[in-house]
């Protein structure tokens, strides 16, 4: 069976949605990030980037959200989660390559900026400058990349999923999804399925009831 591990408000819930999607037989293991769970022993044996998520498999870990994605859509072709042709497949693969190393990391100028300096007027700067870069990120998403009604057009897909964790993440950036309305009527159309709620549910109980 398939091991999820992944810590509230992180990407890796765009996994834990890919996998609800699926209908994929799997089991979660949740990180307190708080106590710095990433960082212990028996969990950098599972990663030794110290980052969520990872998906535990038969044949071994993968990590990085675009990588397990299409291992889920793989591995469970049924759910048509990634396009069959291949430039269909590329243009999803090189949409969730730009949400996990542009628009993520832009994000995360204003969370975890100790990654890139130590001084602490550097770190003020980056956090006042990301609610213009991922608002810019955005943007274009927006602009040229949500055919819509979802990101690859009239098929839902792996993608989907991303775009929705991030854009969860919009409000606390600073910037107005709805100033960017064919990204808000995604995710008010992400929010409202079964497998989306599911998800979203899992990993917002409370930490004492998670499994």
């Amino acid at each position: 069976m398939l091991k999820l591990y992944y810590a509230p408000g992180t990407c890796a819930l765009a996994s834990h949605i890919a996998l609800e999607e699926a209908g994929a037989q799997y089991e979660t293991v949740r990180l307190n990030f708080k106590t710095e769970d990433q960082k212990k022993p028996e969990y950098l044996k599972i990663n030794p980037k110290a980052r969520v998520p990872a998906l535990v498999t038969d044949q071994g870990v993968l990590t990085e959200t675009p990588a397990i994605l299409f291992y889920i859509a793989q591995t469970h072709p049924a759910a048509k989660l990634a396009p069959s042709d291949p430039y269909r497949l590329g243009k999803a693969q090189a949409f969730n390559s730009y949400l996990c190393a542009t628009v993520h990391v832009a994000h995360a100028h204003r969370v975890r900026g100790y990654r890139w300096v130590d001084d602490e007027a550097a770190i003020k700067a980056m956090q006042k400058k990301v609610p213009q870069t991922v608002g810019e990120c955005f943007a274009l998403i927006e602009r040229e990349m949500l055919e819509g009604p979802w990101v690859m057009g009239k098929d839902f897909s792996i993608c989907d999923g991303y775009l929705f964790t991030l854009t969860q993440w919009l409000e606390g950036d600073g910037v107005d999804v709805n100033r960017m309305p064919k990204i808000a009527d995604h995710f008010r159309r992400m929010s409202e399925r079964p497998a989306v709620r599911k998800a979203v549910a899992a990993e917002t109980q409370p930490l004492q009831s998670a499994a």
